[in-house]
């Protein structure tokens, strides 16, 4: 970390225009997708990158994305000797993605003047990452309980979708071949591509206000920035080890519990903080592995959430960190381990037992635990209404945790999601569904001088047969209280067949093939109380 040189109002200038490219990136691929899950539910996310590959500024978009995008950016540094009008792709959740629906696009941006050993080299990489409702695999959706990551969809190492300027046909083709849906697909990945352009439009457009010297002194600034504001607020926590565990309720292959354990231990001295997660189950058969990716993503967030909301979100906010993930352990998972839940699923778990362990130093400003778990549910089969096939994914919104002072907010997307519903109306219109109820599950959320917000209910008629993949958690280990507040209640799945009207309780993780008529009634958890009544 280095003195400033940099005046603080260009540099807020300077913060300030960088993240509107990412905010600007978002705004193209959500308004050029096809699919609802980026166009409605906009589960995706955009980054800019210096030249080597640190990441300066983020959109307010996905953190389980956001936190984990740079090593995938890494990746495709390594792999690909870029040149100019080049796009990279990946998904592999080995060579820094999360998991396969996750595709990440990465450009680099060539500006005139900047050089390395006398050879042209890219000034920035623009970057993002879009959930793709399919991309094969044993189940529709791509999220189902696989038990190798081989049953999970297409695995797309670093590699160009995009060659001077021009898309590789070729390599699209060979993507399009192995999915459900490739018309949305392909409409998906070009907005991507347009969205990454859009990015390197107005980066260099802010370059032309600088000269590379300026440049570089900005981003080493806002870099530095991001950590000072981190290890000014390492400074003020209390010396210590604090640990805490909680438990995923399963993998989907059996009932046996999986436990996530953590030290975090704070050096106020140095302004650094070690956590380890030596103590975590190890990799298991199900598909709630989480690639190391996935935990210092978590890690990210929590550190970020310790921080006000106009801290620049950059690569200097993990310098005061040091991170032990066991290798081969649910949180840094190797291969062939499944990881779909991973990323969805186990992040969530990462962040409650990060908090539970942070609420010991500073218990004033620390909620109780939200939802837990993102709910997912993906329906795929034979649309009647136009012949081709279909696959819906979502997650379903829970109870977010009560605060000191606040109750808990209700039906609300927490922690590692930052995801939207799909309308009814646009769900209706795209899939053939009805939905019969969606509604507040009143008294869900854990009691206490304040409340956990409630979980939600949502009842959807299936219009057409269909494969139904559920990958959830939080029910059977509830989301915790914290100060004496009650825990939250858990989550609850149940089918209604048509023809016998039986009601059918359904596991967190597991695919059923459903029938026209069955209704599907989903029940999220409530969040946790703060503080005795």
């Amino acid at each position: 970390m280095t003195q400033s040189v940099v005046d603080p109002i260009e540099l807020a200038i300077f913060q300030s225009a960088v993240h509107s490219v990412a905010e600007e990136m978002g705004a193209a691929l959500r308004r050029t997708a096809l699919s609802p899950n980026i166009k409605e539910r906009r589960d995706y996310s955009c980054a800019v990158f210096d030249g080597r590959g640190r990441v300066i500024a983020m959109g307010d978009h996905m953190p389980v994305h956001l936190g984990s995008m740079p090593m995938s950016v890494e990746a495709a540094i390594e792999a690909i000797r870029f040149a100019p009008g080049d796009i990279a792709i990946l998904n592999d959740p080995y060579a820094g993605g999360t998991h396969l629906p996750d595709i990440t696009m990465v450009l680099p941006v060539f500006l005139e003047g900047v050089f390395l050993k006398g050879m042209t080299r890219p000034a920035f990489y623009i970057a993002n990452r879009a959930h793709h409702a399919d991309v094969g695999g044993t189940f529709p959706g791509s999220m189902g309980p696989a038990s190798e990551i081989f049953q999970e969809g297409i695995r797309i190492p670093p590699v160009r979708i995009v060659r001077g300027g021009e898309i590789d046909r070729e390599m699209l083709d060979l993507i399009l071949l192995n999915v459900r849906t490739p018309k949305e697909r392909e409409g998906d990945l070009q907005s991507q591509i347009g969205s990454c352009r859009v990015g390197e439009q107005r980066i260099r457009e802010l370059a032309e206000r600088y000269d590379p010297a300026k440049l570089r002194a900005l981003t080493e600034e806002l870099l530095d920035y991001s950590e000072r504001l981190v290890r000014a607020q390492l400074r003020s926590m209390p010396t210590g080890v604090f640990s805490a565990e909680d438990w995923l309720d399963d993998d989907g292959v059996s009932d046996q519990p999986h436990r996530i354990a953590v030290q975090l231990n704070f050096n106020p001295d140095a302004a650094q903080i070690h956590i380890d997660f030596t103590g975590s189950s190890n990799q298991v058969a199900g598909s709630i592995n989480a690639v190391r990716s996935i935990t210092l993503s978590a890690c990210f967030y929590v550190l970020r959430c310790l921080l006000t909301g106009d801290a620049p979100a950059t690569a200097g906010i993990l310098r005061p960190l040091t991170l032990i993930t066991p290798s081969g352990s649910i949180v840094n998972a190797l291969p062939p381990a499944p990881v779909a839940g991973g990323n969805v699923e186990t992040s969530q778990r990462i962040v409650d037992v990060l908090l539970r362990a942070l609420a010991q130093a500073i218990p004033s400003r620390i909620p109780g635990a939200s939802a837990g778990t993102m709910s997912n549910l993906t329906i795929g089969g034979l649309d009647p209404r136009t012949g081709n096939h279909f696959t819906y994914y979502e997650t379903t919104a829970g109870g977010m945790g009560a605060r000191p002072g606040l109750d808990g907010i209700s039906g609300v997307q927490t922690h590692m999601t930052n995801s939207l519903n799909t309308p009814i109306e646009a769900l209706e219109y795209a899939y053939p569904f009805r939905v019969k109820r969606y509604a507040y599950r009143y008294g869900s959320g854990g009691a206490g001088q304040f409340r956990g917000g409630d979980g939600l209910i949502r009842e959807i008629e299936l219009l057409a047969d269909a494969q139904v993949t559920l990958l959830a958690d939080r029910r059977k280990c509830r989301p915790y209280g914290l100060q004496g507040g009650k825990d939250g209640f858990a989550g609850t799945a149940s089918v209604t067949k048509f023809e016998s009207q039986e009601k059918i309780l359904l596991p967190g993780k597991c695919s059923r093939r459903l029938s026209k008529g069955d209704i599907l009634r989903i029940e999220t958890p409530g969040g946790g109380g703060w503080g005795e009544a």
